[in-house]
């Protein structure tokens, strides 16, 4: 089975949250989307964001829709190839006017960075140790004894 992720997040302005996404690196799907929604491509033939217009969000639920500049209720966590990576990606979130709350999380063999979008969305850029991701965290500790 072939599978793909796609994760939807409600925006304010659609204009600015391409021109954020695109900035850290991903690229948006034109074929997939108008004036209501973006399809950002985070991976080909993997994953993606939706990203869609509050009143088009909307439309998804009877529920209502969380402010996420207000209340957190996801954090999407994308790992990348290198320490380099996450710091470059999230520079240039920076730079597209995300924010950066909190201070790196450095565990050796793993390293985060948390970007708010302009909207308050929370992504997560990391970067872990090949063997700690095949083999758990305890490997890399005795790799480094």
């Amino acid at each position: 089975m072939t599978t793909m992720m796609f994760v939807n997040l409600p925006v304010t302005d659609l204009e600015r949250a391409k021109a954020f996404y695109t900035a850290v690196g991903f690229t948006v799907n034109p074929k997939f989307t108008d004036h209501n929604a973006a399809c950002v491509v985070v991976e080909p033939d993997h994953s993606a964001f939706m990203l869609l217009t509050r009143d088009f969000f909307q439309t998804f639920s009877e529920r209502p829709i969380g402010d996420p500049a207000k209340d957190v209720s996801v954090a999407t966590a994308i790992f990348v190839d290198s320490r380099d990576d996450v710091d470059t990606a999230v520079a240039a979130g920076l730079a597209a006017g995300g924010t950066e709350a909190q201070a790196a999380s450095d565990y050796g063999f793993m390293y985060q960075r948390q970007l708010t979008d302009p909207d308050g969305n929370i992504l997560e850029f990391g970067w872990m140790d090949p063997v700690a991701a095949e083999q758990g965290p305890e490997a890399y500790a005795a790799q480094q004894s």
